[in-house]
């Protein structure tokens, strides 16, 4: 399949992409993803590897637009990334101040 990704067509197919991601160790994911095999790879890796660009010359949606016509599941942004339990800067900023008095 021929897809444009940073302005350049690519020829494209599921088990080149498959051959060009084995081996590969899989990094952290903290944004969207593509399963590929048994694995969870962060689309930028994915695009890296495949078009052997530098990441800042493409784009995610570029990449998971290929991914998908191609096949693979992708998956987008974690619903909720911070922990519940934890307070934001202003909370934890009132806490270090303390409670207002009562004059």
């Amino acid at each position: 399949m021929r897809c444009v990704i940073a302005r350049y067509p690519f020829d494209l197919t599921k088990s080149g992409v498959l051959d060009s991601m084995k081996g590969v160790k899989p990094e952290e994911i903290t944004g969207e993803s593509v399963i590929i095999g048994r694995r969870a790879y962060p689309v930028m890796q994915v695009g890296q590897v495949v078009t052997r660009q530098d990441r800042r010359d493409f784009s995610a949606g570029e990449v998971l637009r290929a991914m998908t016509k191609l096949g693979f599941t992708c998956r987008g942004l974690p619903e909720n990334t911070a922990p519940t339990g934890a307070p934001d800067a202003v909370q934890q900023a009132s806490a270090l101040l303390g409670a207002p008095t009562a004059a």
